[in-house]
């Protein structure tokens, strides 16, 4: 059974940090590309980040450029994402999502084969 699991969510005041983990298993972690999505309340969901294992390639939209960063332990079965600068706006369900290796790191969530249940990361002003 294919298990995503995420972790690191919480509160944060406005310009502050946090890593968000994405533990997977029961899937050969060298065989898929993991993304991280985002969902606030009345919003679309929103590929975040993604990262691919194969090559190293990665995604990030517009709106986080610059202020996040995504890097794969392959070792540990895990992907992380460090937030830096956070921003109200960054308020969301943060859901990490497996697809395979061959889509690359896309930021389509319609192409991905596996959810986590997602964190909440929540950022005051």
């Amino acid at each position: 059974e294919v298990q995503l699991v995420e972790s690191g969510g919480g509160l944060v005041q406005a310009g502050g940090s946090l890593r968000l983990s994405c533990a997977a298993s029961g899937l050969t972690f060298d065989d898929y590309a993991i993304g991280w999505f985002r969902q606030a309340p009345g919003k679309e969901r929103e590929g975040v980040s993604c990262i691919s294992s194969q090559d190293g390639s990665t995604y990030y939209a517009d709106s986080v450029k610059g202020r996040f960063t995504i890097s794969s332990d392959n070792a540990k079965n895990t992907v992380y994402l460090q937030m830096n600068s956070l921003k109200p706006s960054d308020t969301a369900v943060y859901y990490c999502a497996a697809v395979d290796i061959v889509a690359g790191a896309t930021p389509d969530a319609e192409e991905y084969d596996y959810w986590g249940q997602g964190t909440q990361v929540t950022v005051s002003s």
